[in-house]
């Protein structure tokens, strides 16, 4: 056993002493003795805890992989998920001013990936533990809405009906207007028999829809999301933000950031989060580099009354960014990249010249990277605010404002 004293929290929510050393559910300023394995102390002791240790809310914490700060305060987490932006952005010179923080409630979540698989018994459904293949049940998630919690015994039957003793099902559940939305990968392949077998269970479960690897096997109701006032079906296990009061959030900055500009385009659009509603006062001309995704924000805009004109571009945004004299016509943009942010893209912005920009992040690290080349470029950083849809964990979400200097 040896004695470290906790510096700091990492990026990945560990404690970090002094080697570095990495002590998991330890927190700054505690001192604590495990055994050392490799850097990584194990069988961890709290001899001094921090006066933000707080007693995990669920049940499972110790065990579920799915949180990782539980024993936090959310005082400091809030400050911390702060710090590691702010980190970030200074690594490139980046002083940035921060608005308070957003922090979706418990039992908000409302999408989930469970891990099913059979056992001698029938079947069992829940999260991975840290580090492990090991699935946790958690029937007690403080994390997830009520109505994704069922979603668990759904996963269940799905793997009775659906797979091997050796293997377990990834099962995707998202709460929608009229339902569970359900998407399965790693199953058995979808014969006949199987086919009869997932309906009933659609049925039973009264799911809204049930794909089974790419193929829809059941849609009882159309499994609608809204975006402003249009009514989307996403397809399949598509992107949608984590929280509704997460996603109420970052378009409520987006619309601040872009107040006043008349034509938009909306990078990485997805199923239309952005693009809708801010068709509601303005042009837009939304392009993602999913084509279902796509359609299903096209189906939504027919649907919807009272839409500025909205266009639509299936074009892959790594590879072909839209180019400077492309962006010219356009007084504002919003960009909501996946974690890779997009540097191609953000180049083509900073010569382009573009009036204003709304960034929304799921990457403090290439946010950084991207805020730089547009600083670089004669844009202004407006304040950071952080949105805290995952909560309890080390995922950090952002959204911050760019305007082009005049001087």
């Amino acid at each position: 056993m040896s004695e470290h004293d906790i510096i700091r929290l990492g990026h990945q929510g560990d404690g970090i002493a002094e080697g570095p050393v990495y002590a998991p559910l330890t927190l700054p300023g505690e001192r604590v003795s495990g055994t050392l394995n490799g850097q990584t102390l194990t069988d961890v002791r709290i001899l001094t805890p921090s006066s933000d240790r707080v007693s995990a809310p669920c049940r499972h914490f110790r065990s579920c992989g799915g949180c990782q700060v539980q024993h936090a305060s959310d005082g400091f987490v809030a400050s911390w998920k702060q710090e590691v932006v702010r980190a970030a952005l200074a690594a490139h010179g980046i002083l940035a001013e921060f608005q308070p923080i957003h922090i979706s409630p418990p039992r908000s979540r409302r999408r989930a990936t469970f891990a099913a698989k059979r056992t001698k018994k029938g079947a069992m459904a829940g999260f991975h533990a840290r580090g492990s293949d090991v699935i946790i049940e958690v029937p007690d998630c403080h994390l997830l809405h009520p109505e994704v919690m069922r979603g668990l015994s759904v996963a269940c039957d799905l793997a009775e009906t659906g797979t091997s003793r050796k293997a377990a099902l990834a099962v995707s559940v998202t709460r929608s207007l009229v339902g569970l939305d359900v998407a399965v990968t790693d199953g058995k392949p979808l014969d006949g028999p199987l086919r009869v077998a997932l309906a009933a269970l659609a049925e039973r479960h009264d799911l809204a829809r049930l794909a089974w690897e790419d193929e829809v096997v059941v849609t009882l109701r159309a499994p609608v999301q809204v975006f402003g006032g249009a009514r989307v079906v996403p397809p399949p296990g598509a992107f949608l933000q984590a929280t509704a009061e997460g996603e109420a959030a970052l378009l409520a900055q987006t619309e601040t950031i872009l107040a006043g500009a008349r034509r938009f385009v909306d990078l990485f659009a997805g199923c239309g989060t952005f693009a809708l509603p801010l068709a509601q006062r303005a042009q837009v001309h939304a392009v993602e580099g999913e084509a279902e995704m796509l359609a299903a924000l096209d189906a939504g805009r027919r649907g919807a009354a009272g839409l500025y004109p909205l266009s639509t571009e299936a074009r892959d945004l790594f590879r072909r960014p839209l180019l400077a004299d492309e962006l010219a016509r356009y007084d504002g943009a919003v960009i909501d990249p996946p974690r890779a942010g997009a540097e191609a893209q953000i180049a083509e912005i900073a010569r382009a010249s573009l009036p204003r920009l709304a960034y929304v992040s799921c990457n403090p690290v290439t946010f950084a990277r991207d805020a730089k080349t547009l600083i670089a470029a004669g844009y202004a950083m407006g304040p950071v605010r952080v949105v805290d849809q995952f909560r309890w964990s080390a995922h950090v979400e952002l959204v911050a404002g760019f305007t082009l200097n005049k001087a």
